[in-house]
């Protein structure tokens, strides 16, 4: 493990970098009509693999409210459709309309072309590479305090 820091920090460039590359993605979607918001509404009802409202914002990385929201303006717009559980009337699900769906067809092309713009500058190995770096620093954050930072002795 290196000790001493060479150029800035990796937090650093790690959050520039996601910055840049949300940006690009955010404008890509934009011009197809959606957003980061919807395309990962639409994926995770597409996916059905969620379940409920509450797991999909815990999926999502998002507050309940702050999915209601986005629910709210995507039923609002005809793309998705909710409905409760007749054993639980507090728990909704939510399923694609066919606006919805078209739009997710629509959003996945977007999607695929950013991957592979991504993808693009770097070599199979690398990507592989990339994604257990990338693993591991989400992995070494987890494990650690946020302020227990170790010192060399």
């Amino acid at each position: 493990m290196a000790s001493t820091m060479d150029g800035p920090p990796i937090g650093l460039r790690l959050t520039r970098t996601a910055r840049v590359v949300a940006q690009a993605f955010d404008r890509a979607l934009a011009e197809a009509g959606g957003s980061a918001p919807v395309w990962q509404v639409l994926l995770l009802v597409r996916s059905a693999e969620w379940g409920t409202q509450a797991q999909m914002a815990e999926a999502m990385g998002i507050t309940g409210a702050t999915l209601t929201h986005h629910l709210n303006a995507m039923e609002a717009q005809g793309l998705v459709r909710r409905r409760r559980e007749a054993p639980n009337r507090r728990v909704q699900r939510v399923e694609l309309t066919e606006a919805g769906a078209a739009l997710f067809e629509q959003l996945r092309e977007v999607v695929v072309r950013h991957d592979a713009r991504l993808r693009s500058a770097l070599t199979e190995e690398e990507v592989a590479q990339l994604g257990g770096l990338l693993d591991k620093l989400q992995a070494g954050v987890e494990r650690a305090p946020a302020t227990a930072a170790a010192e060399p002795s």
